[in-house]
C-alpha cells in the first residue's frame, strides 16, 4: 500500500483525469474539522485563520455562500507514495509553463490537482503530456 516513489515510473502513469464536478474553496474563521458538513467538503484544512474547505460548487450555490474562484480537480490516478520526491514539482511546472494555476492535495492513494475551471482542458493535456513525452 506504500505507492510508488519512482519519479520516472509515476510519470510514465500519471494516468489524469478530470472530474466534472466543480469546486470552490472557502474558508471559516473559527471553524472546527468535522463543521459544515452539509456542504459535502472534498478536503478539510484547519488553518489558523479558521477552516478551509474545498466542496462542491452546487453546494455552495444552494447554501447562498460567497467564493472568489471557480475550480475542477484532476486526479492523478497513479499510486503515489506520499515519500515520492517531485511529482508534485513537475507537474506544477508543467502547469506554470502555461501560466495556469494548480492547488494540489495530496490524499494517501493520489494527488489532485484543482485548476481554474475554464484552463481545465489545457491543464488536463498539460498534465497527460507528461506520460507521453516519457513514453517516447
Amino acid at each position: 500500500m506504500s505507492g510508488e516513489t519512482e519519479l520516472g515510473k509515476l510519470l510514465v502513469t500519471l494516468q489524469p483525469v478530470l472530474l466534472r464536478e466543480e469546486f470552490v474553496f472557502l474558508t471559516f474563521a473559527d471553524g472546527s474539522y468535522g463543521e459544515r458538513s452539509n456542504l459535502r467538503p472534498i478536503v478539510s484544512v484547519r488553518e489558523s485563520e479558521g477552516l478551509s474547505l474545498v466542496v462542491p460548487r452546487a453546494r455552495a450555490d444552494e447554501e447562498g455562500l460567497a467564493y472568489e474562484s471557480v475550480f475542477r480537480a484532476i486526479t492523478l490516478n497513479v499510486h503515489s507514495s506520499l515519500q515520492a520526491v517531485g511529482l508534485t514539482a513537475v507537474v506544477a511546472r508543467a502547469l506554470a509553463d502555461r501560466g495556469i494555476s494548480a492547488n494540489v492535495v495530496a490524499g494517501f492513494f493520489h494527488d489532485h490537482v484543482f485548476v481554474p475551471v475554464d484552463r481545465s482542458e489545457e491543464a488536463l493535456a498539460a498534465i497527460a503530456s507528461l506520460s507521453r513525452s516519457r513514453l517516447g
